[in-house]
């Protein structure tokens, strides 16, 4: 198949009219069409071209070589053009590690892993850490130790931890001194455990504790594996388009692909040159996927400085502006918005900043020109840049160029280079043209390998041609800028943060007096959405608002909390099948 060649779009169009003109005059103006071509640069017959797929979109920034790089290898590969700049600064303590140390120590962990707790190729190693320099230390170690990494998010509930270890089958843990007693309480439901690693702590072998520094100072000694770029390195846990959260399970080539994928030239600030110095505060956590590979993996690969905070408070946001001097901020909505009202938030703070990135879900036109107006500056003065991805997706899907016309500001952006899409009509199931909305599709060497342990799931989110269904409803332009309009899935997006119905009903239903239970998300104007309950309760029992709220907060972090309330129904809106109703419970929640 070396000789079949993929013509899309105008010219697909002009040897379409000059083959079969006929068949083309069939084919509508707005729609986009593929075709296959053999032996292009010789005589053009019947035979040369067939119709692949019409209204499939590619990108328009061509295509990339995934190559045979390992993530750890593809970010540190250019570290001896910055080895002594700066890498990584935590911005409350001041705490930082430039890029030689930094790579010194990925290897010495790595060797710690496999040499001294006996880690094996393949084994899960689970990371409970907020943004501190030291993430990169133990992921990147982790990795070229040839381990599989799970992260979770310091602030879940022990439940939610135990949950996730448990599925993934974790034989060590990383956290910090706050998390200990979760770690340690996890631990011991998870099967052949070889320790504990405590990031600023010290030895104790008594308790399989091992102190992240004493294992980088011991300068252990291990035969490290060759890793295959095909190899599974991380399972983040996504709810996907429905139910519980599940891992996804990433290969290198899916990263190194995607970091590919963003660092197309056009794309890019400088045009793909790297090394220029820039100075990068950044919040969204590197336990998210946005945060890890978009962010901290991207900046590292360009030899930038990152500066992040463990916690986000508005006074060390603030002394981070003053004292670093930042060129790009990395961003969700609601810290835009802080920007952009906050008092404590001047112009002077914001005057070195040249780009916005916004990640997670989209901002408005409305808040990025208050935001201009905040910082005194144009459009062409500061750049606002949006992208679109989801945790399957590695996650970069979508990306808005770094120079793009103002009256595409609200898009999500086009395709990264080597990478598909249709618009599938939600009723009917073709793909559609520009300007009608359905369900996005996507394809391209970013999408997953499936989820772990669920092939049911895996076959629900990838059809058999490869499309990865998001159940996010979008539209594109004539220009192919994609635009996302809502969600067929069920998911809540609280301030960028999944928060699943299915886990909070479950949470709900184990109590004795719950006869049935939806949840769904309501508008916020700060948060985007917050989770509420629809109740029904078992005859002649009660429970109050307060009560429901209370269980779900024992057993569920902050932001899947019900902020949006508790309503008590009669019974639940289902359709035939069974299925909830949201969309009607949506309705009736806005309503109180």
């Amino acid at each position: 198949m070396s000789h079949l060649k993929i013509l899309r779009g105008n010219l697909a169009r002009q040897i379409l009219n000059r083959i079969y003109p006929n068949e083309c005059k069939k084919i509508k103006p707005s729609e986009t069409v593929s075709v296959s071509v053999r032996n292009l640069n010789r005589n053009l017959d019947t035979k040369t071209v067939t119709v692949l797929e019409q209204n499939v979109l590619s990108s328009p920034w061509g295509e990339i070589t995934p190559g045979k790089e390992t993530l750890t290898e593809h970010v540190f590969k250019d570290i001896e053009l910055w080895t002594d700049s700066p890498c990584v600064t935590c911005g409350a303590t001041g705490r930082s590690y430039d890029y030689g140390m930094m790579r010194m120590m990925v290897e010495r962990c790595a060797c710690a892993l496999a040499g001294h707790l006996k880690m094996a190729p393949g084994e899960r190693i689970g990371i409970i850490l907020p943004n501190i320099p030291e993430f990169v230390v133990l992921i990147h170690g982790a990795m070229r130790a040839g381990l599989v990494v799970t992260f979770a998010n310091p602030l879940y509930t022990t439940d939610e931890v135990r949950r996730q270890f448990s599925d993934c089958n974790v034989k060590a843990i990383a956290t910090i001194e706050m998390f200990m007693p979760l770690a340690q309480e996890v631990s011991k439901s998870l099967t052949g455990y070889k320790g504990t690693i405590w990031v600023g702590g010290d030895d104790d072998t008594a308790k399989g504790i091992y102190g992240l520094r004493s294992l980088l100072m011991a300068d252990h000694k291990a035969d490290l594996p060759t890793v295959d770029c095909e190899d599974v390195c991380l399972i983040p846990y996504s709810s996907g388009t429905t139910g519980l959260p599940k891992g996804v399970m990433l290969t290198h080539r899916n990263l190194v692909s995607n970091l590919k994928q963003v660092q197309t030239p056009k794309i890019m600030k400088y045009e793909g040159e790297k090394g220029k110095g820039d100075i990068v505060l950044t919040v969204p956590p590197f336990f998210h996927i946005y945060g890890f590979n978009a962010i901290l993996n991207y900046n590292l690969l360009l030899g930038y400085h990152l500066v992040s905070l463990p916690k986000f408070t508005p006074e060390d946001y603030v002394k981070c502006l003053v004292e670093y001097k930042p060129t790009t901020l990395f961003v969700v909505p609601s810290l835009l918005a802080f920007l952009t009202t906050h008092p404590m938030v001047k112009k002077e703070h914001l005057q070195t900043v040249e780009s916005v990135m916004v990640g997670a879900a989209p901002t408005t036109n409305s808040m990025f020109e208050k935001f201009l107006l905040k910082c005194e500056k144009t459009k062409d003065q500061l750049k606002l840049l949006q992208g679109y991805g989801m945790t399957e997706s590695s996650p970069v899907t979508l990306m808005t160029p770094y120079e793009y016309p103002p009256d595409k500001i609200g898009s999500a952006g086009q395709l990264v280079s080597s990478t598909q899409a249709r618009v599938l009509d939600l009723r009917g199931g073709e793909a559609l043209g520009p300007q009608r909305a359905g369900e996005l599709c996507l394809r391209g060497p970013q999408v997953m390998k499936g989820y772990w342990n669920n092939e049911k799931a895996t076959k629900e989110t990838i059809d058999s041609e490869g499309w990865l269904h998001t159940g996010d409803v979008a539209y594109y332009d004539d220009d192919h800028y994609f635009y996302i309009v809502d969600r067929t899935k069920e998911l809540i997006k609280v301030k960028g943060n999944q928060v699943s119905p299915t886990e909070i009903e479950s949470v709900i239903m184990e109590q004795p007096e719950v006869a049935d239970v939806a949840v769904v998300g309501i508008p916020d104007s700060l948060a985007g959405e917050v989770p509420k309950a629809f109740v029904v309760l078992k005859p002649n029992h009660k429970l109050t608002e307060k009560q429901v709220y209370d269980i779900v907060a024992q057993k569920l972090t902050k932001y899947k909390h019900l902020e949006g309330g508790v309503a008590f129904l009669d019974a639940i809106p289902r359709n035939t099948a069974g299925k909830i109703m949201r969309n009607e419970l949506k309705v009736l929640g806005k309503k109180k």
